[in-house]
């Protein structure tokens, strides 16, 4: 690939000249020089005192203890590895009596005996478990434009959990305690796809995993390493317990984007009866001059599909698939189904944070509202309200143009329910008399 397509995948505009606060914890550079000189290129290590911080806020050890011993963790949010090998989760999961029969559930003591023994525990998921780490890869995947994911690696002291490999996704390696050496190698394949597993290129890999390495560092509390997908990478911990979090990174590329028109193709093409036709009676698979000229009839008649595939759905094909890949904040049910039940002219509404939207043009007395994956269908002449309310971010019940009180309270309260809007600092049990129903005493 070119250094010119390269640069076409780069983040760009409006996200460019934003703050991207989640991304400069994890880089010692500009995020532009970011965006035009490592992303989906090459490695970039920075330092904690580069970053000028750590990230023990985000996960400690005690973090850790508190996740495998008191939060009821269940597979698959807990892997154990040991020398390069997955180990059987029956062997560190059960029923955790009366109550709690559910068997895979995660057992403390059997966590305890195999750390003890040298095994690797990686925490999966994380981004939906752990509250500090739920917002910031929620911010992170806003700041970069691609879904994210976090797990973290905690290691034994001079212990190795994987054998060298490299991932399908770009990662952030962000060093939470102790200390790693990390030792990082050229790929064998260039943007790996998700059908591209290391496993298929073993040979490849233990091979390059024998070269010169493009890094070989270790990586203390507060450093940070970003690898695009493909680096063939291997870590062992040092003298005590290290733990680091491994931000995946689900890049969107142009492969996505010939998934979507393929699938727009198979959707045309399926109602061209020629294509629907029957193969002869009799047809002889093995041979393959029986079906020549199928075959060449099928892709001339894909070919002239592939021709009317329309680039903007392809566009707004790829946007839905990644959408649908991204969590907004979460909302709370019973304290935002309180609040749309207590709304008034004064109520505050708040766009949904992190909540992917897009308001479309009416079309008759009908208007789209596309939020996350799902899309909304509502009167048109909702649409200034709408518009004034993505455009502010926060609005009040009663500023909602082009509507009168009664139809203000209406979409307010679909968008609450809808979980497009939310009231901020809303309670659950609560009236909704003070945080729930904004400022309403004037300036």
């Amino acid at each position: 690939m070119s250094d010119r397509e390269r640069q076409d995948r780069a983040p760009s505009s409006p996200r460019e000249g934003g703050a991207r606060p989640a991304l400069r914890r994890c880089i010692s550079v500009d995020p532009q020089v970011f965006a035009a000189e490592h992303w989906s290129r090459r490695p970039l290590l920075s330092t904690a005192e580069e970053l000028g911080g750590t990230f023990t806020d985000l996960l400690d050890l005690d973090a850790v203890d508190e996740l495998l011993s008191t939060r009821g963790l269940r597979t698959p949010f807990l892997r154990i590895a040991k020398d390069g090998a997955v180990v059987d989760a029956k062997r560190f999961t059960s029923s955790q009596g009366a109550g709690a029969e559910i068997a895979d559930q995660v057992s403390s003591d059997s966590v305890l005996r195999l750390f003890a023994e040298g095994s690797t525990v990686v925490l999966q998921g994380l981004h939906r478990l752990w509250p500090p780490l739920v917002d910031f890869a929620g911010q992170l995947a806003e700041d970069l434009g691609h879904p994210t994911q976090v797990n973290a690696y905690v290691t034994p002291p001079s212990s190795r959990g994987f054998s060298p490999h490299y991932d399908v996704h770009d990662v952030f390696v962000l060093q939470v305690a102790g200390e790693k050496h990390w030792t990082i190698h050229a790929p064998v394949l260039a943007d790996p796809l998700r059908t591209h597993p290391w496993t298929d290129r073993f040979a490849e890999v233990a091979a390059a995993a024998e070269r010169a390495p493009v890094i070989d560092t270790v990586l203390r509390p507060g450093d940070a390493l970003y690898l695009p997908r493909g680096y063939i990478h291997s870590a062992v911990a040092l003298g005590e317990i290290s733990a680091h979090l491994t931000v995946g990174v689900h890049s969107v590329t142009r492969w996505g984007a010939v998934e979507s028109a393929l699938d727009l193709v198979r959707t045309l093409a399926a109602e061209d009866p020629a294509l629907r036709g029957s193969l002869p009676l009799g047809v002889d698979l093995a041979d393959p001059g029986s079906t020549t000229e199928d075959v060449a009839a099928v892709l001339s008649g894909l070919q002239r599909w592939l021709g009317q595939v329309d680039p903007a759905a392809v566009a707004d094909a790829l946007r839905a698939r990644t959408w649908a890949q991204v969590r907004p904040a979460p909302v709370s049910p019973l304290a935002q189904s309180g609040a749309a039940a207590a709304l008034t002219a004064g109520t505050v509404l708040r766009v949904r944070p992190l909540l992917r939207l897009q308001l479309r043009e009416p079309d008759g007395d009908r208007v789209a509202l596309v939020a996350g994956r799902r899309t909304h269908d509502l009167p048109a002449d909702t649409r200034p309200a709408l518009a004034a309310l993505l455009a502010a971010g926060e609005l009040k019940v009663g500023d909602l143009p082009g509507l009168d009180a009664a139809d203000q309270l209406t979409l307010a309260r679909r968008l609450v329910t809808e979980s497009i809007a939310v009231v901020p600092d809303a309670r659950a049990g609560s009236t909704g008399h003070d945080g729930g129903r904004g400022d309403t005493g004037g300036a």
